[in-house]
C-alpha cells in the first residue's frame, strides 16, 4: 500500500483526487494539505464525502510520502517544492503547469516527465516526477497527435474548445458566478491560451519540422464539467484512412477511444475517458474530442500515470461510469 500525500486539498482537482484514492486498492492518502482548512473535516469542503472518510486538512506534511500530489494553482508548486523537504524516494505528479515545459522541467536536478500516457507510456514508467497535462492541453492534443505521427500536419489547425465552469476552479470571479454563467456563453484568451506552449512542444516532438499555427479558441459552457473540442486541417486522404490512421495510433490506449458515431459530452463526463470521432469535409478533417476536464483532464489522469510509475494495472481506481441521464 502506497502512501499518499496531496497539497492543496480542497481545490476541484484534489477533491476529484481524494474521492478516486479512496476507492484505490493499492494507495492510501497519509495526508491532505491546506493552511487555510487545517483542522477541519475534508466532508466539511468536500461535502459528497460525509461518511465515506474522516479526514481532517493539515497545515503539515509527511516528509517520507510515495507519492505526492501537487493540486495548487498554477506558478505555486515549484514555491512549495522549494520550502518543503521531501524524501529522495517520493515520486512527484504535478497538477498545475509549472514543469510542463522543456524549459521548466528540471528542478533542484530532478527531471519532470510530461505525464499524458498516449504520449510516452514507457517514458512515464521509468520517470520520478510527473508534470500532469492540462485539460485543454490534453483533448487538443489527443485531437492531434495521430495527425502529427503521421507526419501528415503542414497547414494550420483551427481549434475550437468548450469547458465547464470547473475549469476555472474554486475560487469567485466575475465569469464564475451562477448569475453570469447560466444561459450564457463566451471566449476567453483567444489565440493566446497558455497550454499552446505543451501543445506544440509535443506536436514538434513527433512531426519533425512542425511549424502549423494552432489556431485555438477557448469558450467557457455553461455546464459544470467536461470539454468538448473541435479541430479541423487540411487532409488529402479518405476518411477510411484517417480511421485507420487514428486507431492504429490508439490501439493500445488504456482510456482513448475512436467512435465510428458522432458523440457527446455525457459519453464521458465523470470517466477518465477519451473518445474521437472523425468527419471528412471536401479537403479538411475535422476531429472532435470529449474528455471530462477534472478526470482524464486532470486528477484521472494524475492516478493514471501514478498507476504507470507503479507498475499497477492502469485502470486501477478508474473504472468509472458516466452519469448519462
Amino acid at each position: 500500500m502506497i502512501q499518499i500525500g496531496i497539497i492543496g486539498g480542497a481545490g476541484y482537482t484534489a477533491g476529484e483526487l481524494i474521492r478516486l484514492l479512496l476507492h484505490h486498492s493499492k494507495a492510501n492518502i497519509n495526508f491532505a494539505y491546506s493552511t487555510s482548512n487545517a483542522g477541519n473535516k475534508i466532508s466539511s469542503i468536500h461535502q459528497d464525502m460525509v461518511g465515506s472518510t474522516d479526514l481532517h486538512f493539515t497545515d503539515r506534511v509527511n516528509p517520507d510520502v510515495d507519492v505526492l500530489f501537487l493540486c495548487l494553482g498554477h506558478g505555486n508548486s515549484q514555491k512549495f517544492l522549494e520550502n518543503h523537504f521531501f524524501s529522495k524516494h517520493t515520486k512527484i505528479i504535478d497538477l498545475g503547469n509549472d514543469f510542463r515545459l522543456k524549459k521548466d522541467k528540471v528542478f533542484q536536478n530532478e527531471q519532470f516527465t510530461y505525464g499524458l500516457p498516449e504520449l510516452q507510456k514507457d517514458a512515464i514508467k521509468k520517470a520520478k516526477h510527473i508534470a500532469n497535462p492540462g485539460c485543454f492541453a490534453t483533448a487538443i492534443q489527443l485531437a492531434l497527435l495521430p495527425l502529427a505521427n503521421a507526419n501528415l500536419i503542414h497547414t494550420d489547425v483551427h481549434v475550437n474548445a468548450v469547458t465547464g465552469a470547473t475549469g476555472a476552479g474554486t475560487s469567485l470571479s466575475a465569469t464564475t458566478h451562477f448569475t453570469w454563467r447560466d444561459n450564457n456563453f463566451s471566449h476567453y484568451k483567444p489565440f493566446k491560451h497558455q497550454h499552446l506552449g505543451e501543445i506544440n512542444q509535443s506536436l514538434n516532438a513527433l512531426q519533425e519540422g512542425f511549424d502549423s499555427e494552432i489556431v485555438f479558441i477557448p469558450n467557457r459552457g455553461n455546464f459544470s464539467r467536461g470539454i468538448f473540442a473541435t479541430a479541423y486541417t487540411n487532409f488529402e486522404g479518405d476518411l477510411e484512412d484517417a480511421k485507420y490512421i487514428y486507431k492504429t495510433f490508439y490501439k493500445d490506449a488504456k482510456f482513448t477511444f475512436v467512435s465510428n458515431e458522432d458523440i457527446h459530452l455525457k459519453q464521458v463526463v465523470n470517466t477518465n475517458k477519451c473518445l474521437i470521432h472523425l468527419h471528412k469535409h471536401n479537403d479538411k478533417l475535422l476531429i472532435t474530442c470529449i474528455i471530462d476536464n477534472l478526470l482524464k483532464g486532470a486528477s484521472g489522469q494524475a492516478i493514471q500515470n501514478m498507476n504507470l510509475l507503479f507498475e499497477f494495472e492502469e485502470s486501477e481506481g478508474l473504472n468509472l461510469k458516466a452519469n448519462f441521464f
